[in-house]
């Protein structure tokens, strides 16, 4: 395989992300939850008050992975973390180390921060995934449940005293 190239996304490359996006969703089964687009991406992380970075992994400059992350704290390091909220590859470039390089890249990012951990999610149907968090040293935190607020119980939420 040709060395992969990893950068920060700018925002001319939100075409790119945006087509990752699109087939991490199928990959995921969750195209029916897709609602962003080019302008609402370009907004979130490349306007006034950007919300997450992106970096993007090329081969041969052909675009083969992203990772888009955002930012946490714990209270018992008082140290921010890094939320890796999508890990991507495209599937014909899968075991081929990529995935593995986009994390060494994030680690060593949260270590020039001073982070104190890098933490996200995975399904648990996508065991190819869980091997390799598990083989780099990841933890699952099983007693650990992630909750969420979204749509309909969001907005009634906020509408109470």
């Amino acid at each position: 395989m040709n060395p992969l190239e990893i950068y920060p996304a700018t925002k001319k490359d939100i075409p790119v992300l945006f087509d990752l996006i699109k087939q991490l969703s199928e990959f995921e089964d969750l195209t029916h939850e897709l609602e962003a687009t080019e302008a609402s991406l370009e907004a979130a992380l490349f306007g006034e008050q950007p919300h997450a970075e992106v970096l993007l992994g090329y081969v041969n400059q052909v675009p083969v992975s992203y990772a888009l992350f955002t930012y946490s704290f714990s209270t018992l390091l008082a140290k921010p973390g890094l939320y890796l909220v999508d890990l991507y590859v495209v599937s014909k470039f899968r075991k081929q180390g990529i995935g593995r390089a986009m994390l060494v890249y994030l680690a060593k990012l949260a270590k020039e921060r001073n982070y104190g951990r890098v933490e996200w999610l995975v399904l648990n149907w996508n065991k190819s995934a869980i091997k390799l968090y598990e083989n780099l040293g990841a933890e699952a935190l099983n007693e650990w449940i992630p909750y969420r607020l979204a749509g309909a119980a969001l907005d009634d939420l906020a509408g109470q005293n």
